[in-house]
């Protein structure tokens, strides 16, 4: 396909998204099966013209003037770098290609001016959200928002009980993998610039052979954020498909032992496979909505993972669209999810042990307001400074929090290049 039918197909698959609300992968997907004359390459230079045209949605809108899926790609396009003379000469209407741009449109796009534009247009982010975001953030809002949006590399966690980084390195070679900033058993593939290709990690015989685990560094630093280690007795209290419960496997060296549990037996189905691929064999597999089993292990734990159901507010650079799906009512019931799944954790926690409450969200309704009520309800927990938990589990001097707090730490892909994760310790007292 030319350049010009490429953008011509992000639009026509935008608009699909954007009225029928539907995922971008599923739409994608479609896509490509209702024109198999377009090879992988006019798939992939597609599938990310539509996603950076839901990273830039708001910011590319007040731009062009315009919330239409032309207006949006074609900001989009201008966001990625390319000229609006260049842009121009791609939408000419001939052999597929989008209309030739308006007088309008051109002089936007050679602007491309976000002057005195709110700071949750040029964030990208959802203008309710915006409350939420100056209580975390301040005046840096719209640059964690701009941060959200961008691509996101792929992070890889290093299965130790089965191989090392540096052998993983060499592995991932030809992706120009690269060590990570924080965590010691990550590597880091580079997000793909332009219509470069997504690489396809998984495919590659380091994964298939259980060296290593597609996994966020923030992931990473939250399983060493637990503390962890041989002989524990840890329960993984959401453990959906099992990507911390692998990571602690490891960090335990395969002895002690851990309690996997999920409510949702679908979220759970991939632990299995994953477990076995790694070779970890200290993981007891609870059955889903089993909560007598759950119950009869009360106050057992040495720690508690509580990885918990949220908006997942802070993935927006892997999942854009969904930033413009979340509504109140939803970020209403994940509230109430949290307090359900704390209550029942804080249960679970012997007396000296450690409750770790895990988002992948950087909303502080879902994150310190959570840890203040539940501190609040049960006087017998008190929060620990999380850098005095780095220092023990983690090289380097801990980080500053994105919301420049002591107790909890924020991880932010503006402050640390990593996904959006809430981390918060606490401690039951005897």
């Amino acid at each position: 396909m030319r350049p010009g039918g490429r953008i011509a197909a992000a639009i026509e698959i935008l608009e699909q998204i954007l009225s029928r609300h539907q995922p971008v992968s599923l739409e994608l997907q479609s896509w490509g099966k209702a024109h198999r004359f377009a090879g992988s390459g006019d798939r992939n230079a597609i599938g990310h013209m539509v996603y950076d045209a839901l990273r830039h949605k708001a910011s590319s809108a007040y731009i062009m003037a315009s919330e239409a899926p032309r207006a949006l790609v074609l900001g989009a396009l201008r966001e990625r770098g390319i000229s609006a003379a260049d842009i121009s000469a791609m939408c000419n209407g001939t052999d597929h290609a989008p209309e030739a741009l308006t007088a309008d449109e051109l002089q936007r796009l050679d602007a491309a001016n976000l002057a005195g534009a709110p700071p949750y247009v040029a964030g990208d982010y959802p203008e309710w959200l915006h409350p939420s975001f100056e209580r975390a953030f301040g005046d840096r809002a719209a640059e964690e928002g701009r941060a959200l949006a961008r691509r996101a590399p792929a992070d890889i966690r290093v299965n130790t009980l089965k191989a090392t980084r540096e052998k993983v390195l060499k592995a991932l070679s030809d992706f120009g993998a690269v060590e990570t900033k924080f965590s010691p058993v990550g590597v880091r593939v580079p997000a793909p610039v332009g219509d470069a290709r997504t690489p396809n990690l998984e495919a590659e015989a380091a994964f298939q052979a259980g060296w290593c685990e597609i996994q966020d560094e923030g992931s990473q630093i939250v399983a060493a954020l637990t503390g962890a280690g041989p002989r524990m007795q840890v329960l993984d209290l959401c453990a959906g498909a099992g990507g911390k419960t692998l990571a602690l496997g490891a960090a335990m060296q395969n002895t002690g032992q851990i309690y996997a549990y999920d409510d949702d037996k679908h979220r759970l189905k991939p632990i299995f496979d994953r477990i076995r691929r790694a070779g970890v064999r200290n993981v007891q597999i609870l059955k889903a909505g089993d909560e007598k089993a759950l119950d009869a292990l009360a106050g057992k734990f040495d720690c508690v993972l509580v990885d918990a159901p949220c908006t997942g507010a802070g993935t927006w650079r892997r999942r854009p669209d969904a930033k413009w799906r979340l509504r109140p009512h939803a970020l209403g019931e994940r509230l109430k999810d949290q307090q359900a799944v704390l209550a029942r954790a804080v249960k679970m926690v012997r007396p000296g042990g450690r409750l770790v409450y895990v988002t992948c969200s950087i909303l502080p309704e879902e994150n310190g307001d959570q840890i203040a009520a539940c501190l609040a309800a049960n006087t017998n927990f008190r929060a620990v400074p999380f850098a005095d938990v780095w220092r023990a589990a983690l090289p380097g001097e801990p980080p500053v929090s994105a919301d420049n707090s002591d107790d909890h730490l924020v991880l932010t892909p503006a402050r640390h290049d990593t996904d959006g994760f809430f981390i918060a310790i606490l401690e039951r007292t005897a």
